[in-house]
């Protein structure tokens, strides 16, 4: 048996926002009859942040009516400051049915990946400033009530996506269409305006694919060259490995304050297990919507909370392969559905306690509200689908009743038992919620 010791008495601060998603409830807040939805399930979660990435090519959020600047502004040429430029209809239905399910967007300005064999929005605009106008002009169409908009104070406003995802000699670039060269011309000309207008709204991006080195030093030393600012900088990883998401946070932290962006927000807002690309990509997508996903979504979570990154938003709750939170066809709750959930309640929690030994392929995650009364998270997790089982004991260094909920192959965050130790014979991509309550009299 392995024991996994926790001080109660050491507090590491208040949880991060880590269980935010790409993508909305899947719900038509215009149609009266619906035979199938999963708003009630996506509001229970309570998603804190649903970053609106990829929703054009979703006919539930407005398909190509919506999202992309393209879509929202479709004639280049019109004038940006006429509200007839522009079809917000689609987008915002996307944004204000997510808004009901009590879940802010993060909204990207930009475009969807283009996997077509001719490339349409994700070419440079042809004009830099223009195309930053028209983004200020959506900006001030939800915030500010401007055609006849809304006032609902979306925060974070994310400049493109991927750019780095295709090199600048690729023949099929899918992002961005143009050079890297390019593309830190066209994100300072978008970061300085829009920062300008709204010097109280998060301004960020660019959400780089995987380049860490190569680009992603190269854009911050520009921009820090070019001095423009940059409330946030977002990035993706996809992998197998918790502790990698922790190592590469680190990396971008780094890279962050050696050019001077010491209060800046390294915000991963794409993660996902992924075993491959090619040979592996579909062992990848059958994992996604099994337990061996939700145990890794729950070692995530754990571990990103121990590292510098300041926001996580899982890809994605999209109808998507990658979805591993609800069934596509189904719209049912998936195994990975109960950890996200799970995490929305270590909000409540006064602070974050860590435990003071490590046992390996063991992820925990821990904190206390204002009793010192206990919630926590254990999982095992490998990429080892063979992985022996292993029994563990938790002390938290004081005596207490304890509600016990599964989630496994066979159990959906069910209650168990109810208990005083905590001692579990635990099997690979077994996932454990612990809830402390008051002693029975």
């Amino acid at each position: 048996m392995e024991k996994l010791n926790f001080d109660l008495s050491k507090k590491f601060g208040e949880f991060k926002i880590l269980n935010a998603t790409n993508g909305g409830p899947w719900h038509k807040r215009h149609a009266t009859d619906q035979f199938r939805s999963n708003f009630a399930d996506y509001k229970a979660a309570g998603f804190p942040y649903s970053r609106n990435h990829d929703s054009a090519v979703v006919t539930l959020y407005g398909g190509p009516y919506s999202h992309d600047i393209t879509n929202i502004f479709p004639n280049f040429d019109a004038d940006p400051n006429n509200p007839n430029s522009y079809d917000f209809a689609c987008t915002d239905e996307s944004v204000l049915v997510t808004l009901d399910a009590g879940t802010e967007t993060f909204f990207r300005l930009g475009q969807t990946i283009e996997h077509q064999i001719k490339k349409h929005g994700t070419l440079p605009p042809k004009d830099f400033k223009k195309w930053a106008v028209i983004c200020e002009h959506i900006i001030r169409h939800y915030n500010e009530g401007w055609a006849d908009g809304y006032n609902i104070n979306i925060k974070y406003w994310e400049i493109w996506n991927e750019p780095d995802l295709d090199a600048d000699d690729s023949d099929n670039k899918r992002t961005w269409g143009g050079t890297k060269a390019e593309f830190f011309d066209f994100f300072e000309v978008a970061a300085k305006h829009l920062k300008s207008v709204f010097p109280n709204l998060k301004i960020g991006g660019p959400a780089l694919a995987y380049h860490e080195d190569e680009y992603a030093e190269d854009f911050l030393r520009e921009m820090s060259l070019r001095k423009v600012p940059l409330d946030f900088f977002s990035w993706h990883y996809y992998g197998v490995e918790p502790e990698t998401v922790a190592k590469h946070s680190y990396r971008m932290r780094e890279l962050l304050d050696k050019y001077g962006y010491r209060e800046t927000e390294s915000i991963l807002n794409e993660w996902n297990y992924a075993k491959g690309w090619e040979e592996e990509f579909l062992y990848t997508v059958k994992m996604i919507h099994t337990i061996k996903s939700a145990s890794f979504i729950t070692a995530v979570l754990s571990e990103a909370q121990k590292s510098p990154v300041d926001m996580l938003m899982y890809y994605d709750t999209r109808p998507n392969v990658f979805n591993g939170i609800f069934d596509i066809y189904t719209y049912e709750k998936l195994k990975g559905y109960y950890p996200m959930k799970w995490y929305s309640s270590f909000y409540k929690l006064e602070s974050e306690v860590r435990a003071e030994n490590s046992i390996d392929n063991i992820y925990s995650l821990c904190g206390v509200d204002k009793q010192e009364k206990v919630t926590a998270m254990l999982t095992y997790y490998s990429d080892d689908d063979n992985a022996p089982n292993k029994q563990i004991e938790i002390d938290f260094g004081k005596s207490g009743i304890y509600e016990i909920y599964l989630l496994d192959d066979k159990h959906n965050s069910e209650l168990i038992e109810t208990c005083d130790k905590l001692v579990f014979d635990m099997k690979v991509h077994s996932c454990l919620y612990i809830r402390e309550i008051p002693a029975q009299d």
